[in-house]
């Protein structure tokens, strides 16, 4: 018998925030679960630490394709998060700010809410 309302598997962005919004308003228990460990590592929270974390076995899956016929049979290296955070906690903390015009040309495409104005404060 579980003392758990819900149970979410996987403790990366998804995991998080839908473990969170369940137990936000304390009437449901809920139990993350997270293969890989804490995301309190060094190499995690420093900017340039993703080359750190690329091929880091301790926070990192290291996920390889199978040969895909459609790249000459290429393998590819897919890294992914094993740490709280899951790949986000990985991903070397890149930031860009889209082009206003995409946002505005959305909105004006009939989608109320997602001008450049709109967004920018978010």
């Amino acid at each position: 018998m579980s003392d758990h309302d819900f149970i979410v598997v996987g403790a990366g962005s998804a995991g998080c925030v839908l473990a969170n919004r369940l137990s936000e308003n304390g009437k449901y228990s809920v139990l993350l679960l997270e293969a890989g460990g804490s995301d309190l590592n060094f190499w995690i929270w420093m900017p340039i630490g993703y080359g750190k974390t690329f091929y880091r076995k301790s926070v990192n899956w290291m996920y390889r394709t199978e040969p895909d016929p459609g790249t000459g049979g290429r393998v590819s290296y897919w890294p992914r998060g094993k740490v709280m955070g899951g790949s986000s906690s990985i991903n070397a903390m890149v930031y860009v700010r889209g082009q206003p015009e995409d946002f505005d040309e959305w909105r004006a495409m009939g989608n109320p809410g997602w001008g450049w104005d709109d967004v920018l404060p978010y």
